[in-house]
């Protein structure tokens, strides 16, 4: 009986949430329709709803929302990025010349990177090492979203999640570089195939692992 009981409780507890995620979602795209750049939202760069939040808030996808309302555009708009079963890679303009080496970028599709700034104007870049060099030179400016590509799989990834491995003997175009990876054990596992130094996260970049053995 008391089995009966707990496979009750456990089945209408998760209808309940069912149900109230269900509406949450349905508020965020009300919401999003009446108070947000539909089409910014839709293409705007993010893994999960905190990255979504930041991107609506430092991009001003959104008019000014409450916190609540906020929170539902951003489960929302997750969800919508979540039903992609084919993550794409970082798409690349034919055009689009690396502003530190001034390389085409699309010729070197495995290792583009791009960034976003404040104003929406989107650069890219034929490697990490590039574009942590412009980062750092820009410490101004905010950019949101920051996209990399896992090494492994070519998907874009946020960059500020990613790990990266120092020092390895694989060579970007601009030679060596900061290979990054979305989990921490498919880093591990090149840093060993590949006499990797070090495994680091985006925050731990330092202008000195930019120009190590050049």
């Amino acid at each position: 009986m008391k089995k009966i009981l707990l496979i009750l409780f456990l089945f209408f507890a998760f209808v309940l949430h069912a149900d109230t995620q269900s509406i949450m979602l349905h508020k965020g795209k009300k919401i999003a329709q009446l108070m947000c750049d539909d089409k910014r939202l839709k293409t705007a760069h993010f893994d999960s709803p905190e990255d979504a939040k930041r991107a609506i808030l430092s991009q001003k996808l959104c008019r000014p929302l409450t916190p609540e309302k906020l929170e539902a555009v951003a489960q929302w708009i997750s969800s919508l990025k979540n039903t992609d079963t084919n993550p794409k890679s970082i798409d690349v303009p034919k055009d689009a010349k690396c502003p530190i080496c001034g390389m085409f970028v699309a010729k070197y599709p495995k290792w583009a990177t791009m960034m976003q700034d404040s104003n929406g104007k989107k650069r890219y870049f034929d490697g990490v090492k590039d574009m942590m060099k412009y980062y750092f030179n820009h410490k101004d400016e905010r950019f949101d979203p920051i996209r990399v590509q896992d090494f492994y799989t070519l998907k874009s990834i946020d960059a500020r999640r990613a790990w990266y491995v120092t020092g390895s003997n694989v060579y970007g175009p601009m030679g060596r570089e900061l290979i990054p990876f979305a989990s921490r054990e498919d880093a591990e596992i090149f840093k060993k195939e590949h006499f990797g130094k070090k495994i680091i996260r985006f925050d731990e970049i330092r202008e000195e692992d930019l120009y190590e053995g050049e």
